[in-house]
């Protein structure tokens, strides 16, 4: 399949509240959106890096200028039959996953649109239904958190995820925990926490929670390994794994025993695919994190989070959660099970869904660029 076309757009979100993260404070989402084209056919993609280098080293701007100057004119024009050979095209620049995830996914979404396929169907999923859970950050008290967890337990959610820093950390579990004993939850750092923070951890054991997720430094995996030894409560790894390589270390090392895989952060599909492999031969569980993505990010998530051994409720979002329109259509569809929690589902139509609203792209759009092949 030959890549003839691609446009790239960093977008600009606005959120309707500030998410607060132990990490950064953010009022809007900064996401590149990619239609690429192959003869007749034209898709999107989506990755979404943020504006600012606070979650990871890269940010939009960045990568939108990467996509520019690099990625993009390194695959216009060229034959790609598999997302390996994209990769390996891909693999003479250094790092910049967010940016390359824009084009694999795109290569992915393009294929499932050319061989007649649901996109979840084409990375080998086998099922059309992904329990997601609700996520919930830094509030401004301990009563406003509790009041919200209580409405996702009243909608059907069965899992959440708490944001926890220095300052929200061991009042906060103590009031939901007292409050929702038996709900599943675990907690998310985003990096504030060091190995001194040992005793806190150990504390965070009584809690019972699912796990913690991405404690320490976030490139770490050594001081992982180490905090993994001294506590019950499973880690997971998120900012840390970004390659297949990062995970066959953190395996090696011990250093979790789940990880958080988003195509954004870790490359694209294919890697992300591979990853999932990996751990499922390795007993490590897997989940699916969102990175509050338009309807495009979020169908490609949904359609990853099919795979067997991603067995823990997604990070994947109905857009009113955070946005007062999104700027997607169709909407990803959510529903509840009889059998209790909440599910996004995958659509049986080839590739994805959702593509932006032309209206709100232009008015989102902060920078664009389009090459082509001659």
């Amino acid at each position: 399949m030959r890549i003839d076309r691609v446009e790239v757009r960093h977008v600009t979100m606005p959120l309707l509240y500030p998410w607060r993260t132990a990490s950064h404070e953010i009022a809007s989402i900064d996401t590149l959106l990619l239609q690429i084209t192959s003869g007749d056919m034209s898709v999107w993609s989506e990755s979404c890096p943020f504006g600012e280098p606070g979650y990871s080293p890269e940010y939009a701007g960045g990568a939108f200028a990467v996509l520019r100057d690099w990625l993009a004119p390194a695959v216009v024009g060229a034959e790609f039959d598999s997302g390996e050979l994209l990769q390996e095209r891909l693999s003479h620049f250094k790092g910049n996953y967010f940016a390359k995830a824009a084009l694999d996914v795109g290569w992915w979404v393009l294929e499932a649109r050319r061989t007649g396929r649901p996109l979840h169907s084409l990375l080998g999923g086998r099922r059309n239904r992904v329990e997601v859970g609700a996520d919930f950050g830094v509030m401004d008290s301990l009563d406003e958190l509790v009041a919200a967890v209580d409405d996702a337990v009243g909608a059907g959610y069965r899992r959440v995820k708490l944001k926890f820093r220095p300052g929200w950390d061991l009042d906060m579990l103590k009031a939901v925990r007292s409050t929702f004993p038996d709900l599943t939850a675990h907690i998310d750092c985003n990096a504030a926490f060091r190995l001194c923070d040992l005793d806190l951890f150990r504390a965070v054991d009584r809690f019972e929670l699912a796990m913690i997720e991405q404690p320490l430094q976030h490139d770490d995996l050594l001081d992982h390994a180490k905090l993994q030894a001294q506590i019950d409560t499973p880690l997971c790894l998120d900012e840390s794994i970004v390659s297949v390589k990062s995970a066959e270390h953190a395996v090696e090392l011990g250093s979790c025993r789940y990880i958080n895989v988003k195509p954004g952060r870790v490359g694209g599909l294919t890697v992300a695919k591979s990853i999932h492999d990996l751990c499922e031969n390795a007993g490590i569980g897997c989940w699916v994190g969102g990175m509050l993505e338009s309807g495009v990010g979020a169908a490609v998530c949904v359609a990853l989070a099919t795979l067997e051994n991603f067995t823990y409720p997604a990070d994947i979002f109905p857009a009113s959660r955070f946005y007062a329109e999104d700027l997607a259509e169709p909407a990803v569809s959510f529903e509840t099970s009889s059998g209790g929690g909440w599910h996004a589902v995958a659509p049986d139509e080839p590739g994805i869904a959702p593509a932006p609203k032309p209206d709100l792209l232009e008015r989102f759009t902060a920078d664009r660029f389009v090459i082509e092949a001659p």
